[in-house]
């Protein structure tokens, strides 16, 4: 799965938690809750209204994958079957694309180089363009097969693509893209994000775990095994201030992971086939997109509990998402779909996709 944090790296943080290589803001007055571990209800009362505002069409043909925003030049992009589609989020129009991405699945961003990165499964391999002029610069084979989440790591400037196929991760260096190690993980990479601080963190979709990489000796830590209510861990997001990440799991449950131990804070419902969290650092909002039409959003009280969540219904495959922070909007990519086919022979059954529907759904308070 994608890039959907703002580059919070940038932000001034003051104090260091004592555990090595996480940071955490020692200013958070911890607020007093009456939640439960299942995120039930809280003492306190929060906006929570968030509905569908709109849908923003796209068209073209093709399947999706991830979505990242870009906080810097305020545009969206869109993993699109061969392509990544561009789209000025204030505009609403599509202002260019990334093209030859076979099987595209992530986008990362190295705004200190001022440059995009695409991770492309079909031939294993990750597209490098410019940030702003999304001119095409170069194409990068990765150490693996099927390169799926890829990320950028500030703090080492490096980038990291985990390839789905191979269980390893391909780690490239962000200035000359050259290609500088490779990492074996213990099980299937799904989602990762960065500490900006000398770790990332990625799901073991596989074995229930997640595995810890030191990203400035290009080298693992360790596993941590999830909690036994925490099953086929797919969507990721890290809340910097407590040292936790929100996990969203295929069975119906998102728990917020203490990286200190891998234990769960609390767990909160959410639907079925989730494949994103994000976690908005203004409102300590969590979100978790789910392929069954539902978007879960809840919010973080403290680094033990979470509010009640609430259900926004937004399109049957909306099961991943991107946000503003800014706007405090989520982006789903959706489109409707046909009867089932095939791909191809021994490939599994899937509902077709009808061209030209393809669109980003908005939900946002106003």
């Amino acid at each position: 799965m994608r890039q959907i944090l703002e580059p919070i790296y940038m932000k001034k943080i003051a104090f260091l938690l004592l555990i090595p290589g996480l940071i955490i803001s020692c200013n958070h007055s911890k607020k007093k809750s009456d939640s439960n571990d299942d995120g039930k209800a809280s003492s306190e009362v929060y906006d929570m209204n968030y509905k569908v505002l709109k849908k923003i069409k796209i068209g073209g043909e093709g399947g999706w994958d991830y979505t990242a925003f870009d906080t810097v030049n305020r545009r969206l992009f869109i993993s699109h079957g061969t392509k990544v589609d561009v789209l000025d989020v204030d505009k609403e129009k599509l202002v260019g694309e990334i093209p030859n991405t076979e099987g595209v699945h992530g986008i990362a961003f190295a705004y200190d180089f001022n440059k995009g990165y695409t991770s492309n499964g079909k031939d294993s391999s990750v597209t490098v363009f410019d940030l702003k002029t999304l001119k095409v610069l170069r194409k990068i084979n990765v150490t693996g097969s099927k390169p799926d989440a890829i990320l950028y790591d500030p703090d080492s400037k490096k980038i990291f693509t985990f390839n789905g196929k191979s269980n390893n991760t391909t780690i490239i260096n962000a200035q000359t893209d050259q290609v500088i190690g490779t990492i074996k993980l213990d099980g299937k990479p799904e989602f990762a994000v960065t500490n900006f601080n000398g770790k990332v963190i990625v799901n073991l979709e596989d074995k229930n775990k997640i595995a810890l990489i030191d990203s400035r000796k290009d080298s693992f830590l360790y596993n941590w095994d999830l909690d036994t209510n925490l099953h086929e861990p797919s969507g990721l997001s890290f809340d910097l201030t407590y040292g936790v990440v929100f996990i969203g799991c295929g069975n119906k449950k998102m728990g917020m992971v203490s990286l200190n131990n891998g234990r769960s804070r609390c767990t909160i419902p959410i639907g079925e086939n989730v494949d994103a969290t994000a976690f908005n650092t203004v409102n300590r909002m969590v979100f978790a997109s789910c392929g069954d039409g539902t978007l879960t959003i809840a919010r973080q009280i403290n680094q033990d509990s979470c509010s009640k969540p609430v259900t926004v219904v937004t399109q049957k495959g909306a099961r991943t998402m991107a946000i503003d922070e800014k706007l405090d909007r989520v982006y789903l990519p959706v489109a409707d779909f046909g009867p089932p086919e095939s791909k191809g022979p021994g490939e599994k059954m899937r509902p077709s996709i009808i061209p030209g529907t393809f669109s980003i759904i908005v939900v946002g308070k106003k």
